[in-house]
């Protein structure tokens, strides 16, 4: 009966930790710009939250042959853009991959990313695993998920319209 006791015990917890890690990293909001034909790069965008410490490893995507952690940044009125070693994730803050900051190159694209299509990419995590997203494909522009590109207007006043008889 002891070693009964014992076995299901360890079952438990196993499966405890097995579903603390499954579940321990959130990915939304992903998305990439549409690229103009004949562009060999691209970029793709992601919010990711971690239950517990973590680290993004790196990432790939059938859409293109490399695809890297990347960082662009602003000196002197400069902006310059460096691939990033990984990315500290730390539990339960949410890490931003955005336009203008860090985000995923994509390089070497197999085919124009189109409004309205989607792709899949894998996010390599040090303690969660790897975890496979489908990207929305935005209009060219876009400057986050759900933008359609093109400057946000403010919508106008209505104008008077005259009565003619």
């Amino acid at each position: 009966m002891p070693t009964l006791l014992l076995a299901l015990a360890v079952s438990v917890l196993l499966a405890g930790t097995a579903a603390a890690q499954t579940g321990a990293v959130e990915i939304t909001n992903a998305w990439a710009r549409a690229t103009p034909g004949g562009a060999e790069n691209g970029a793709a965008y992601v919010t990711i939250e971690s239950a517990t410490p973590d680290r993004l490893a790196g990432v790939e995507t059938p859409v293109a042959k490399k695809a890297e952690l990347h960082e662009m940044k602003t000196e002197n009125g400069i902006a310059k853009m460096r691939p990033l070693g990984p990315i500290d994730l730390p539990a339960g803050q949410p890490v931003t991959l955005k336009p203008g900051g860090m985000h995923i190159m994509l390089m070497g694209l197999k085919q124009q990313l189109r409004p309205g299509q989607s792709f899949p990419l894998t996010l390599h995590f040090a303690r969660a695993g790897d975890r496979e997203v489908s990207v929305a494909v935005e209009k060219v522009g876009a400057m986050r998920m759900g933008d359609h590109g093109g400057a946000r207007m403010p919508t106008p006043m209505p104008m008077p319209m005259p009565m003619g008889h």
